[in-house]
């Protein structure tokens, strides 16, 4: 700047011939997921505490990614669909109540567990809300961990075989199990399936009872026979109204039956990662 009394000043500006680059101009792009470790999302609004448990998690084996808010928090669960989610509660704008909700209601998200984590306490309202589990801000590591663990298994490690004669069943679990990162085998019947476990043991088994060429009962004593060392979790989804005789030979030979049509999504992939977290202790 110049400056002279009584005519005035004059300011000098330098102005660039072309505009800066910010950071707006590059658009944040997501890096794909990792296949051989399970993804955790992070939400809570304090910086400190998305850098801990990022710091704590990834020693453990997981992939973190974060979100500072809960708007970020849905729009990152929708596009990534991680095996687990820990969400904290009290937050501005929108609150962890409100994503759950959110999450909860959306067919594409609802079966992401979301682990609530805050300094309130109040359980029964988090899993009215349909919330997996719920820990009491300040957070222990080691139980973070633990029930962290009861939610995902190590990815690559795990195949599940789904046994199943119903074209567009099969299909349909196939594609929600591998959705959570599961390795999915499948096939038609009991027969074929013998087949694929003579090539590659699977971690576990989901059957159908009521097959053609050989049917949930016979494979399951087949199987037993052969395999019985290995101890492979088996599960039963059927529609047949079983007989006393049949549930009692079903107990002593798999893990856990459920009623095509009554049973929760929610519920089967619960007990999948109970038997898989069983096995691989």
């Amino acid at each position: 700047m110049e400056s002279v009394y009584g005519i005035g000043s004059t300011f000098m500006v330098t102005l660039p011939l072309r505009p800066l680059k910010t950071a707006v101009d590059e658009p944040y792009e997501e890096q794909p997921l990792p296949l051989d470790r399970p993804t955790a999302l992070v939400v809570d609004d304090d910086a400190a505490v998305r850098d801990l448990l990022s710091r704590w998690l990834t020693r453990e084996g997981f992939h973190i990614r974060t979100a500072a808010n809960g708007r970020e928090g849905i729009r990152l669960a929708r596009k990534l669909h991680p095996q687990v989610i820990t969400l904290d509660v009290m937050m501005p704008d929108v609150d962890g109540w409100h994503v759950l909700s959110t999450l909860k209601t959306d067919p594409a998200t609802a079966d992401i567990p979301v682990v609530m984590m805050t300094i309130v306490e109040d359980r029964q309202h988090g899993y009215a809300l349909g919330a997996a589990d719920y820990l009491t801000k300040p957070i222990d590591r080691e139980q973070l961990v633990q029930v962290l663990y009861r939610y995902t298994v190590p990815l690559k490690s795990n195949t599940i075989l789904v046994v199943e004669d119903d074209d567009a069943t099969r299909e349909i679990m196939q594609r929600t199990l591998a959705r959570q990162g599961w390795l999915v085998e499948t096939a038609e019947n009991g027969r074929l399936a013998l087949k694929k476990i003579a090539q590659q043991l699977p971690t576990l088994i989901i059957l159908d009872l009521m097959m053609p060429e050989m049917d949930g009962f016979e494979f399951i004593d087949r199987f037993r026979q052969n395999y019985s060392e290995h101890n492979i979790p088996i599960i039963v989804l059927t529609a047949k109204d079983l007989t006393p005789r049949e549930r009692t030979l079903l107990r002593d030979s798999v893990k856990v039956v459920m009623q095509k049509g009554v049973y929760r999504h929610d519920d089967l992939l619960a007990e999948i990662r109970r038997l898989l977290a069983v096995a691989r202790a």
